[in-house]
């Protein structure tokens, strides 16, 4: 069962991020698991 996740809580994969931040956003150029570097 998967819960829905608002953009700005806690992403689910553990690190900490806004969902938004971490994996919420879609981008092409990252990998899967990933977030963009800053």
């Amino acid at each position: 069962v998967e819960k829905k996740v608002g953009r700005n809580d806690p992403c689910p994969c553990g690190s900490g991020k806004k969902y938004k931040n971490c994996h919420g956003s879609t981008q092409p150029s990252a990998p899967a698991g990933q977030a963009p570097p800053r």
